[in-house]
């Protein structure tokens, strides 16, 4: 299992999660439910208590990945392979440019 925590605007939002099945959850954190129940992070998955899932990276987050030059350059960096979209998602997105970023949690902490 590999997990994120997602923050919009310095603020945690969230944690994205790749089950060890491949199942990709994204879930708002109860606090920020509470205190910002209209700054989603994206139309398509706007504030709610219940988890988003499907069985692949969310588009959203998908579109904060490097591509082109930079996803060449960032995969032979980290030898990530360029298919493993939550690997590159915690690798290259802690300091995006806009609101949402990713910062991943180490495996041994992630709950």
């Amino acid at each position: 299992m590999r997990q994120g925590k997602v923050f919009y605007k310095d603020q945690l939002a969230g944690l994205i999660t790749e089950t060890d099945e491949g199942e990709c959850v994204f879930a708002y954190s109860p606090e920020y439910v509470e205190k910002f129940p209209n700054d989603f992070i994206t139309f398509t998955m706007p504030v709610r208590s219940e988890p988003y899932s499907d069985n692949r990276l969310f588009p959203f987050f998908e579109g904060l990945i490097p591509e082109g030059w930079l996803l060449e350059i960032a995969s032979n960096n980290w030898r990530i392979n360029k298919n493993d979209s939550m690997g590159l998602l915690l690798a290259c997105c802690q300091n995006c440019i806009g609101a949402v970023s990713v910062e991943p949690i180490p495996q041994e902490d992630a709950a």
